[in-house]
């Protein structure tokens, strides 16, 4: 597939070495120009662009950036994006970098933000990965120590995508329930940053609380 990841941090740069080395046709963004990607493309194969064009004719995109850069990104950013199109967001609130969001302080799931900010259905995955993880653990199917990760999104379409995807770049999935529901991967919940299988996943998202819990609030007005 052709992919574009917007964001050469941690995650979207493992992402970019995993997804290239399975053999996807991937372009990747930052804020600070594709000059500065030089080499993670001769690393990895993969395209710099400009957060413009990184997304022209990808049949995936991935957002992961921070939460705050988010409202930033261009107006009628996907509209150079192949038809059905999936986005994957792996981002996480974290009040202390991306200040006070009252929306999500009043109980807006993170994703749910971010979904309405870049104005497509987003399908959350990845937020609680270790980025190490990505290039270090990758397992093939059946593997007895396969690592999964909770997927959540209301367009069953693109969920579908995204969880083959993570499939063949060496993880299971386990289906988290539509936007609504990705809550229960959000930081500090059992599921965020567990390494285990499906099973134990499936436990954890069923365990956490809606409440956000007081170290990921931001305790104040703006």
């Amino acid at each position: 597939m052709k992919i574009g990841i917007i964001g050469a941090g941690q995650i979207g740069g493992n992402l970019t070495r995993r997804l290239t080395a399975v053999g996807h046709t991937v372009s990747v963004a930052n804020s600070r120009g594709p000059h500065t990607l030089k080499d993670l493309a001769e690393e990895t194969g993969a395209t710099p662009a400009t957060v413009a064009d990184v997304v022209r004719d990808a049949q995936v995109v991935v957002v992961t950036i921070p939460l705050k850069a988010v409202p930033d990104l261009p107006a009628g950013l996907f509209a150079g994006a192949a038809d059905g199109f999936a986005v994957i967001d792996t981002n996480n609130y974290y009040p202390q970098r991306d200040g006070f969001i009252e929306e999500i302080e009043n109980g807006l799931p993170e994703s749910r933000w971010v979904e309405r900010h870049v104005g497509h259905p987003v399908v959350k995955a990845f937020n609680g990965t270790y980025a190490e993880d990505i290039v270090a653990r990758p397992r093939p199917a059946g593997a007895p120590d396969r690592l999964a990760v909770p997927v959540a999104g209301d367009d069953e379409a693109a969920k579908r995508t995204v969880r083959e995807l993570i499939d063949a770049i060496g993880f299971d999935t386990v289906d988290a329930g539509g936007l609504d529901e990705s809550w229960r991967q959000q930081p500090d919940t059992p599921v965020y940053g567990l390494r285990e299988g499906a099973d134990a996943v499936t436990r954890a998202l069923a365990e956490a609380s809606p409440e956000r819990p007081a170290a990921f609030r931001a305790h104040r007005e703006p």
